[in-house]
């Protein structure tokens, strides 16, 4: 499934059918600016787009397939960021809600009515609290870590974990992808090399992360699309991937 989160804060912001008037539509146009320059607006508008289409399906796990590890984290953001928003939303509207009832005789500049909008937003509010309460639940969510025995990855990784543990998110699992195994006595200098730098990063790995389930994954000869071959490749997600006889 893919989310288009720009139709989606749309869709919340259109309120009522427009009434033609050009100071509302301009109007309508900025609160659209405005709700798309909050940070992580786009992941929040995801996820809760997902949520919806989980409650009314019957989907017994759910996968979500993020972006890097930046992109995450500010999608990891999002119950705490449009909650202040959403909350400072609601104090202005407890100040100026009557004064703006009285001018306006109950109407947002863009044809919506306004009780109807903040029922609207407190509704989104309560399915970001619902969703901050399954993302810290550990039997209902955890976060499997993807990475290569690099540098970098391994940079980005430990970075990742510990803004897990942060966020109060379950993790215990890290996959470590595209391994060599070249032959013993193999004369390709490239393969050998890049295997030594790969044990090195991967002793690192097992000694940062001990009491985590590691499984490592070989780099494979061709790409694993297609249902057979996503297949073969989950079963040593599963069980351990055990190197070819003679394979350093």
């Amino acid at each position: 499934m893919e989310i288009d989160p720009n139709g989606s804060i749309q869709e919340l912001l259109a309120g009522q059918a427009d009434d033609g008037n050009e100071a509302a539509a301009g109007m309508g146009g900025m609160m659209q600016d405005l709700a798309f320059a909050i940070p992580g607006i786009d992941e929040a508008m995801s996820f809760a787009e997902v949520l919806k289409q989980v409650k009314s399906l019957s989907y017994e796990t759910i996968i979500f397939d993020t972006a890097p590890t930046g992109h995450t984290l500010r999608f990891l953001q999002f119950p705490s960021v449009l909650e202040k928003a959403l909350a400072k939303i609601s104090q202005l509207s407890t100040q100026f809600g009557p004064m703006l009832n009285g001018i306006m005789g109950g109407q947002l500049p863009n044809g919506a009515n306004l009780p109807e909008m903040m029922e609207k937003l407190e509704s989104l509010r309560e399915t970001i609290a619902e969703v901050n309460t399954q993302f810290k639940d550990p039997d209902l969510t955890t976060f499997v870590c993807v990475c290569i025995p690099e540098f970098l990855s391994l940079y980005e990784t430990e970075r990742m974990i510990q803004e897990l543990a942060g966020y109060g998110i379950d993790t215990h699992c890290i996959v470590v992808n595209q391994l060599l195994f070249p032959k013993k006595g193999s004369e390709c200098e490239q393969c050998n090399a890049r295997r030594k730098m790969q044990r090195k990063y991967l002793e690192q790995i097992e000694e940062l992360y001990d009491e985590f389930n590691v499984v490592k994954m070989p780099l494979l000869v061709e790409e694993v699309r297609g249902k057979e071959k996503l297949e073969r490749f989950s079963e040593m997600l599963v069980k351990p991937f055990v190197p070819p006889q003679g394979a350093e």
